[in-house]
């Protein structure tokens, strides 16, 4: 290729990939929907983007490299303490079930659909035993399914992501010498040793993070450069070891410094999460342009029947299995049994396996990869249309009534959450001041747990339940950087009090974000014209609003919170905004 071949190639690339994530992340799906067909598309109508024009042979130990990566950077998203209570049991043998089924299951039927050999059907299977957050987390903020529910599937894919990672590269590796005419126990010497040898590069990848992390004490960005640098390093040297050892020593590395006690991790890191998106949507722009419409021909029909097949009897036969006696309804019990999209790690690992098992002449392997990207998109496609009508007729849609959080003690505060409580809502409360705790639970309002902003600040944290954030501590830059760090981790948006206007603090002068109430009603006014006697009011929003009052949220009549900000708008239009039953949320006069 020329030059300005490879110029316009790269740049291809990296629109689809930047346009595909911004379009689905507009559209609240997958990002994975939009991006293999972009890529397949444009592969078959140019061959600017092919990566084996662009970069070479050499495109497979980027896509290596590049999945350690992302199985890294899934490892840090295991902090095995949040997983706790009946969750645990259930997320635990939802893994076992749907690994062992999957496996088997896919194994048995792939030699007579697509005409491979049982060891080709083996990487075909475990490869399918995957899901993954990035395709089950945007599908279920779609549905909103109930908090129990979310949490099971979100926690099952986040887990199954490095499992599938390491099993993939375990599969391979005994796949790959099967082929030795030196029998059954030197096959399993050199699995043994493939292991060993991802184990060892994990310790390693796990004392150089310690030194970096820990005893150099570097900030966020030196520290991000240090975890991406180790993980290359160690992925890197593990492969050239052994082959495709290095997804192994990722995933350890990831697992270790999210569960032992020491790591000082930042609690957001925004480079390396830009970083790992990035690497999706190029890694995936590129894959796909590999696959042909030719290759995709012979294993169309018996893709559709694999898919069925996934869809309507493994799937629901392992959610049948794994949830018996688990203290969920028949609605819950199907819901899981109709979410299992596949995703990331199953096209990565398909690319990266597949060429190195069809350089061995191994019968069917030149099919793992179209097989995989079929069933990625067949899955996905599948439940993004169909999750949202099954869990209505399931009955697992959590109600789109509001549920705030208020964030703050002070008695002007437990006040109006208990107006809001008035209203219909359900108000949770926190605050860190012992004191300011025990008032809460003195106005019977819900007290929130004591860890809960600290445990919302960690990567991949959600305030689960909570569809607004209302932060009115009596500590402006608090309130600050508290609506920076929860935003993201809460479904829906994080307010403040305002800060007095002469106010210089540290933070909250020079922060955006949406400020509640009026440029007048900022905190120390509350407080004060509290102090002074004034007190909230709940009235419909049929009745004219009291000149000496002045409007603080609207309640919709199904439901859900508007409050009154600085900015205006919709919610800022105040009374204005209210339609017949509704509610209004009113602050009174100073008697």
């Amino acid at each position: 290729m020329t030059e300005d071949q490879i110029l316009l190639g790269i740049a291809l690339t990296v629109a689809l990939a930047a346009f595909c994530q911004i379009l689905a992340g507009k559209l609240r799906v997958p990002a994975l929907l939009l991006l293999l067909p972009a890529g397949f598309v444009a592969g078959s109508l140019t061959d600017v983007i092919h990566p084996n024009n662009l970069v070479g042979p050499e495109f497979s130990a980027l896509v290596s490299l590049s999945v350690a990566v992302i199985l890294y950077d899934a490892g840090l998203g295991l902090d095995l303490r949040q997983l706790s209570g009946r969750t645990r049991g259930i997320v635990g043998r939802l893994l076992v079930a749907g690994v062992l089924v999957t496996f088997l299951a896919v194994t048995a039927v792939a030699p007579a659909l697509f005409g491979m050999s049982l060891a080709s059907a083996a990487m075909v299977g475990v490869i399918l035993v995957v899901s993954g957050p990035t395709v089950v987390g945007p599908l279920l903020e779609y549905v909103r399914p109930t908090d129990k529910l979310r949490r099971i599937l979100v926690w099952e894919g986040t887990l199954i992501d490095p499992i599938g990672g390491i099993l993939g590269a375990l599969v391979f590796h005994a796949v790959s010498s099967s082929a030795s005419p030196k029998g059954h126990g030197y096959q399993l010497g050199q699995f043994a040793i493939s292991m060993g040898v991802g184990l060892v590069g994990g310790a390693a990848g796990v004392a150089l993070l310690w030194l970096t992390l820990r005893v150099l004490r570097l900030g966020e960005t030196l520290g991000t450069i240090a975890q991406l640098a180790v993980v290359i390093i160690v992925s890197a040297g593990c492969d050239v070891v052994r082959d495709d050892t290095g997804l192994i020593a990722a995933t350890v590395t990831g697992l270790a410094i999210a569960n032992l006690p020491g790591f000082d991790m930042p609690a957001r890191r925004p480079f390396f999460e830009t970083l790992v998106q990035v690497i999706i949507g190029l890694l995936f722009v590129s894959i796909s342009s590999t696959v042909t419409p030719a290759s995709l021909k012979p294993v169309l029909l018996p893709s559709f029947v694999l898919i069925a097949f996934l869809v309507l009897v493994v799937r629901p036969f392992v959610a049948f299995v794994s949830t018996g006696r688990a203290g969920l309804g028949p609605g819950e019990r199907g819901f899981i049994g109709w979410m299992a999209p596949r995703g990331i790690v199953a096209a990565s690992t398909a690319s990266a396996f597949s060429a190195g098992l069809s350089d061995q002449g191994l019968a069917g392997a030149s099919k793992i990869l179209p097989v995989t990207f079929l069933v990625i998109v067949g899955t996905v496609l599948l439940y993004a249309l169909t999750a949202v009508p099954v869990a209505r007729r399931l009955g697992v849609v959590r109600p789109s009534r509001s549920r705030p959080l208020l964030v703050g003690g002070d008695r002007w505060v437990v006040d109006m959450g208990k107006a809001l409580r008035s209203a219909g809502l359900q108000v949770l409360m926190w605050a860190g001041d012992e004191d300011e705790r025990e008032r809460i639970r003195g106005a019977g309002l819900e007290l929130a747990r004591g860890e809960l902003l600290a445990a919302a600040t960690t990567p991949r944290a959600r305030l689960e339940g909570i569809t607004t954030v209302f932060l009115c501590t009596d500590d402006d830059d608090f309130n600050a950087l508290a609506s920076v760090m929860v935003e993201g981790n809460v479904e829906g948006p994080v307010y403040r009090v305002g800060p007095p206007h002469e106010g210089r603090g540290v933070i909250a002068p020079y922060t955006g974000g949406d400020v509640l109430f009026g440029a007048g009603l900022v905190r120390h006014v509350l407080a004060e014209r509290y102090r002074q006697g004034a007190r909230y009011l709940v009235q419909p929003a049929s009745r004219p609003v009291p000149a000496d009052c002045e409007t603080l949220f609207v309640v919709r009549a199904d439901g859900r919170l508007d409050p009154v900000t600085r900015t205006g708008g919709a919610a800022g239009a105040g009374a204005a905004a209210a339609a017949a039953g509704d509610l209004l949320v009113l602050l009174g006069p100073v008697p």
